[in-house]
């Protein structure tokens, strides 16, 4: 074979492998819009990862992943969103509502994957539960309409208490609305309901004291990323100032709270996680049903409880789905 010959060859082959190289699909990105900081939210982000691995796509090998965080700054959450969408991800995943919301502002054509506690419909983020509609599908674990029925279990435990706390962080756009149902359960009840406000480390310790200033007999934590993400100092505080409370996760009575009523909260992220799969694979948001929880577990501290001096009434302990000793 002449030399010129061969040249041609090999720049044939070289340019034949650049196009198919070009013709490559490039591997699809989801971007992770996420309300606080990664470390609290492990346990969450695993289980994504486990859902998102049980669709046939993994980390790093067929499917990259762009988080955001917003340091629990939920007012970056938009910019933060616009900087995914620019990004051209192909799936937005968000792990609250506040940013959901941020995400459907920033896009109305890339899919989203939201994992919330309050009602979707409510909230505008979908038209319905059967059929979402548009581009936003996920799971709702209802953990805020469960408050009502975390203060009838509250009021069970402390029958003597005529004032309760309340909890509430007022940066996210459906505080309003919680507080509200809470309220109207409360009058139910017979009860006087104290709001305590707080989004920032600082702002949870005056909480507590304003809680004992008011005499308040129990505290009620309304569901909130932030609060998650600080479970460890609410538990603490709890502890210090001998408020018996009542969680909205079970995360909460893990580290010592002393009780709690809720979905899993990690099976609703695995949820989050097989649908950002499936939509990566083709499924349209619009034709995935908004999933929500079938169970819901009564979790009970006894160690807690004990060093509140509380007796743990008969009512309660036939419900409760886990007793920590």
């Amino acid at each position: 074979m002449r030399r010129r010959e061969l040249l041609l060859l090999l720049a044939t082959g070289i340019i034949g492998s650049r196009a198919v190289r070009g013709q490559q699909k490039a591997m699809p990105v989801i971007g992770y819009l996420g309300s606080t900081s990664p470390g609290p939210f492990a346990m969450n982000m695993a289980a994504f990862h486990q859902g998102l691995n049980e669709t046939g796509y993994v980390e790093g090998h067929n499917v990259a992943l762009e988080y955001r965080w917003a340091e629990d700054h939920y007012d970056r959450l938009p910019a933060l969103a616009a900087d995914l969408v620019a990004r051209k991800v192909n799936v937005i995943a968000t792990g609250s509502m506040p940013a959901a919301l941020a995400a459907k502002d920033a896009t109305s054509t890339i899919p989203i994957v939201f994992e919330t506690g309050i009602d979707p419909v409510e909230a505008g983020l979908v038209a319905s539960f059967a059929r979402p509609r548009g581009n936003l599908t996920g799971v709702c674990m209802l953990t805020a309409a469960l408050t009502p029925k975390r203060l009838e279990f509250l009021s069970d435990l402390v029958p003597q208490a005529r004032v309760f706390g309340l909890l509430v962080n007022t940066s996210t756009s459906t505080a309003e609305r919680m507080i509200g149902e809470v309220e109207e359960a409360a009058r139910t009840k017979g009860v006087q309901l104290e709001i305590l406000k707080a989004s920032t480390e600082n702002e949870i310790d005056d909480a507590f004291a304003d809680l004992v200033r008011l005499r308040a007999g129990a505290l009620l934590v309304l569901p909130d990323p932030f609060f998650l993400g600080r479970r460890e100092q609410l538990v603490t505080l709890a502890s210090r100032y001998a408020v018996p409370a009542i969680y909205p996760l079970r995360e909460f009575v893990a580290v010592g709270g002393l009780i709690s009523y809720a979905a899993s909260i990690t099976a609703a992220f695995h949820l989050l996680g097989i649908y950002a799969g499936r939509i990566l694979a083709g499924a349209k948001p619009a034709d995935l049903p908004v999933q929500q929880p079938t169970t819901f577990e009564l979790v009970v501290n006894l160690k807690t409880a004990k060093a509140l001096g509380l007796t743990i009434p008969p009512s309660i302990f036939a419900r409760a789905d886990e007793v920590i000793e």
